[in-house]
């Protein structure tokens, strides 16, 4: 049996972990590590309410807004349930889904990104019940798109991913197909920006990416990028696509670009 240290407003304590059943690179972050009891949890998602609407009124309501009790409660979360710091966090990514239109992102508004097919949501669940989106590094070229369509593309694959999760469920997965990646498919400012999008807005979303399949000329790229995306580099995974088949999905689930 092993064991997890977890801090509850400043008690440590110690939890068992359950080991089966898990991803073989379990992510560091997952919320779940630390939690209070429901009338604790309630107490700080109202001071948190009560602080966006004191301090931060402008701010838009309803869903994903300063009073989405269940987004409050998430970055509570993610902030160990410091109040101050989740209401910063907070305040800076719902200001951030207003300023780039989250909500107004549809197929339509993505699709001549999205036909390209360098990236999409899978339609099926890995084996542990994670929404999937995958990502075919070689059919990403930075001059043909602004970055900015880019980055819409890839809020809306990571709304619709979270869309998806199973009721319990908490986290996507990220799967990078790196087979027949170039210099010319190098962008270190985009996948930086995956990253922080992941970081700042949709923290403790992201439970595993996978690079799979990577080339040699790959390996000088993500020395460059690994300070850049800092602690979120422990997520990342090197595998080959017959460990996609074996560990990830079943023969009916598998994505059909790893597929024999």
């Amino acid at each position: 049996m092993a064991f997890r240290i977890c801090h509850n407003l400043g008690r440590p304590l110690i939890v068992p972990i359950n080991l089966t059943k898990t991803p073989s690179r379990n992510c560091n972050f997952s919320v779940q590590n630390c939690s209070l009891g429901p009338n604790q949890s309630h107490k700080l998602v109202s001071k948190v309410k009560d602080k966006l609407e004191k301090e931060h009124h402008g701010l838009p309501v309803g869903k994903n807004g300063r009073d989405d009790e269940d987004m409050i409660l998430w970055f509570l979360k993610d902030r160990r349930f410091s109040v101050e710091e989740a209401v910063a966090k907070l305040t800076k990514a719902i200001k951030w889904r207003q300023e780039f239109g989250v909500s107004t992102l549809t197929e339509e508004s993505v699709k001549s990104v999205a036909d390209t097919g360098k990236a999409y949501v899978h339609d099926f669940l890995d084996v542990y019940d994670r929404p999937v989106l995958v990502v075919v590094a070689s059919k990403h070229f930075p001059g043909v798109h602004e970055p900015v369509e880019n980055e819409k593309l890839c809020v809306f694959l990571v709304e619709k991913a979270l869309a998806k999760l199973p009721a319990g469920k908490d986290e996507i997965l990220g799967v990078f197909d790196l087979r027949g990646f170039g210099t010319g498919n190098a962008d270190l400012k985009f996948l930086t920006f995956v990253f922080d999008v992941f970081y700042y807005y949709y923290p403790r979303r992201l439970g595993e990416v996978l690079f799979v399949d990577a080339p040699f000329i790959f390996k000088p790229f993500w020395q460059l990028a690994k300070p850049l995306i800092k602690s979120y580099a422990s997520l990342v995974r090197f595998c080959s696509v017959d460990t996609i088949r074996k560990e990830y999905f079943t023969e009916e689930t598998v994505p059909a670009n790893f597929r024999d």
